[in-house]
């Protein structure tokens, strides 16, 4: 293939630094690296995405030191959360968060993933990049470059309650652009959450290119909560690839409440018998911010369930986009696999691509697709304001409620309440969701 000169750039940018980068991680993720950036050589960055990338971007390759008030940050996100708080800022660990590496009580250890690498090779040998497929430019480029980021593991029998709350911060005084890498390992009959925040602190450009791998072993259960919630300038390129094994439980929920581009890739392998994973998402934009919302289902062995509820509310001149396959194997008889992504436009100039798929080749299955666009009922609207409620509240309380179906399926109450509230605001065009909060994350 003919390669670009943003591909030739990161290409040579990998040569360069190359000995800096197998430095910090171990052998496992050395092995991938290079795997990661022969791959890109051979596919490079879509054609159209490599605008995202024409910018003058710092690589951000080394951590520096930031100046900020940590507990403001987390009293302006979920102040009556009770929950484990790690932070990543710029794609590096926080080392004033603690040690690089932390066990909980519950022998759950998390912390650095640069830092797991060395001291857990096997675990890194067996689920590092054994999940994460390089068929796409972007995932084999954080292969090459990523250095850093959240390692989670979950031992077998641990039923841990509390939520692990991730705060994924972007700051700087330049435009930059971030690579980081999450490896989360769920043994056998363990139970565990996290939630994931995703701010930008400053207002520059940024372009973040994550990467997250989920393992989740025969009988374990694991909740993922992602709020994305950064400014117009940001890009956020995000892939998350789930491995389930025999009878595993997953449940993930995706909101995009602010963001200029974001893309939300989700990759779900169920590989064992009795599976069964729950895919939300939810997606609030205005003026001319665009998310992109991917979603593949591989119902790779029989009686496995998958549900996928995606929903949009798009106002102004934004746009949209969502593309979900379902594979249904062969030999995967008695599956059960749904798919639905509704969305409302609130002007003539919004638009949304909707392309729910189903590729069926076994023929025991319960199977449905579908997608819906349109506009607030107004027949709904007339009944509202027929009982004395204002249009422009009655416009809001229509579609909070419509947001709600997702919403709805967050486990921790703290957490639920601040994203209605978040939302509320988000719906009413306030476009700072923390009013009191010093920081001004938006």
């Amino acid at each position: 293939m003919v390669v670009s000169d943003i591909e030739r750039e990161f290409i040579d940018l990998y040569k360069e630094n190359r000995s800096m980068f197998e430095a910090k991680t171990s052998a496992p993720v050395n092995k991938v690296r290079k795997s990661g950036i022969r791959d890109f050589e051979r596919l490079g960055i879509h054609t159209s995405l490599q605008p995202l990338f024409q910018k003058n971007y710092r690589k951000y390759l080394e951590p520096q030191r930031m100046e900020f008030n940590l507990a403001s940050v987390f009293q302006c996100d979920i102040p009556t959360l009770d929950a484990h708080v790690v932070l990543l800022v710029n794609g590096f660990f926080d080392k004033k968060n603690g040690n690089f590496l932390k066990e909980l009580p519950s022998g759950i250890i998390i912390g650095s993933l640069a830092a797991a690498s060395h001291e857990y090779p096997e675990l890194f040998e067996k689920h590092y990049g054994k999940y994460a497929f390089h068929k796409d430019g972007l995932v084999a480029l954080n292969s090459a470059f990523a250095q850093d980021g959240i390692f989670l593991y979950v031992p077998e029998g641990c039923v841990y309650k509390k939520p692990i709350q991730i705060v994924n911060l972007v700051m700087a005084k330049e435009d930059i652009m971030v690579q980081h890498r999450n490896l989360i390992v769920v043994e056998e009959n363990a139970e565990a959450g996290v939630i994931i925040c995703d701010h930008a602190m400053t207002p520059y450009k940024f372009l973040t290119n994550s990467v997250t791998e989920i393992y989740t072993a025969e009988n374990a259960s694991f909740d993922y909560v992602r709020v994305q919630n950064e400014h117009n300038s940001a890009v956020q390129l995000s892939h998350i690839f789930v491995n389930q094994e025999a009878n595993s439980n997953m449940s993930s929920n995706i909101m995009t409440l602010h963001g200029g581009v974001v893309r939300n890739s989700v990759n779900v392998l169920l590989n064992g018998e009795g599976a069964e994973n729950n895919s939300y998402g939810l997606y609030l934009v205005d003026k001319k911010q665009h998310v992109d919302n991917y979603t593949y289902i591989d119902h790779a062995k029989p009686n496995c369930i998958s549900n996928q509820l995606y929903k949009g509310v798009l106002d102004d001149s934004a746009t949209g986009a969502f593309n979900g396959r379902i594979l249904v194997r062969k030999d995967s008889q008695k599956t059960r696999a749904f798919q639905a992504n509704n969305n409302i436009l609130l002007t003539d100039d919004a638009k949304i691509y909707t392309k729910p798929q189903l590729e069926i080749y076994a023929d025991d299955v319960k199977c449905s697709h579908g997608a819906t666009v349109g506009q607030l009922d107004e027949e709904a609207l007339f009944y509202m304001r027929a009982r004395g409620i204002p249009e422009k509240e009655a416009r809001l309380i229509m579609m909070f409620a419509f947001a709600h179906e997702v919403i709805g399926n967050v486990k921790a109450e703290a957490l639920l309440k601040r994203i209605d509230d978040l939302v509320e605001k988000r719906l009413k065009g306030e476009l700072s969701p923390c009013d009191n909060c010093a920081m001004k994350c938006y």
